[in-house]
């Protein structure tokens, strides 16, 4: 498993839906928007997400991504998982390098430093960090449903009826007169 900026920026996004998950389905727009990350590296990232059931989506006007079934219990572990495809540094044994008593010596501890790493990633839920988020004074702006079709006309001022309405009636206009 890899800790990289892709990871990073699944977790992020993650945090923000579940910041969000009361209201609708929030767009990978507004996410790339208030994160700064490109919308198309975001899509790529939804995808593998939405692949492993931690996100849902919902096409059409209102549509976007609310977290998956499992929205107690995503784990930062999972959230890596899905996104990292399993990736591994460590190589097969066939690829290893010539110095192979050099790498028997640090195996176990890179081993042992992993294996600390995912269990310590498993104990972290995605609810205990917005939870932290919050408690930090974080606020969601509810953003305004989007309305489509008719809307009502524009109310029109009132007329005035103290001010000139025409070049003529101007030239006779006194200030503070009637």
């Amino acid at each position: 498993m890899r800790l990289s900026t892709r990871g990073r920026f699944a977790i992020t996004a993650m945090i923000d839906l579940a910041l969000r998950e009361s209201a609708q389905p929030v767009p990978l727009v507004e996410i790339a928007l208030r994160h700064r990350i490109s919308l198309s590296y975001l899509e790529q990232v939804f995808a593998k997400l939405r692949q492993q059931g931690l996100v849902d989506s919902t096409r059409g006007p209102g549509g976007g991504y609310t977290l998956g079934f499992r929205g107690d219990s995503i784990t930062v572990a999972d959230i890596i998982g899905a996104i990292e495809d399993g990736d591994d540094d460590r190589k097969p044994e066939s690829q290893r390098e010539t110095s192979q008593s050099a790498q028997d010596m640090t195996q176990g501890l890179w081993d042992d430093l992993h294996s600390a790493l995912v269990k310590h990633m498993k104990t972290i839920t995605l609810r205990s960090l917005a939870a932290e988020q919050r408690a930090k004074g974080f606020q969601v702006e509810e953003r305004m449903a989007t309305k489509k079709g008719v809307f009502q006309k524009p109310k029109a001022d009132p007329l005035r009826p103290h001010v000139p309405n025409s070049v003529f009636a101007l030239g006779q206009w006194q200030p503070g007169g009637v």
